[in-house]
């Protein structure tokens, strides 16, 4: 017996997003090694979008955004992890062009 699949479509101000994979340590911009155990502050993390609420405004499928993702929910769809946020949860959305950027590029 085969299992119909179904689309899943967000809800109002829902956005849904797929963290980026962790690279465990980093380095700072003078070389000095950060083990990925460090905590200094919490840190954000930036992801790719995957899907929308028809009440969402700023963000759209494709964009990558920046958000805490210790204050979200996480869903399993396929064997693939995504977190469900508010859009207004997110913190800024990297684009090619915007009209009121930092000046600061990916």
């Amino acid at each position: 017996m085969s299992v119909a699949k179904l689309e899943i479509q967000m809800l109002h101000d829902r956005v849904m997003v797929r963290a980026s994979p962790e690279d465990g340590e980093r380095r700072s911009s003078g070389g000095i090694v950060i083990p990925a155990t460090a905590q200094v502050a919490k840190r954000l993390a930036w992801g790719e979008v995957f899907g929308v609420g028809s009440n969402v405004r700023t963000v759209k499928v494709g964009d990558k955004v920046l958000f805490n993702p210790d204050e979200q929910f996480e869903v399993e769809v396929q064997g693939q992890s995504y977190l469900v946020m508010r859009e207004r949860d997110l913190h800024a959305v990297a684009s090619e062009q915007t009209e009121h950027g930092t000046g600061l590029y990916l």
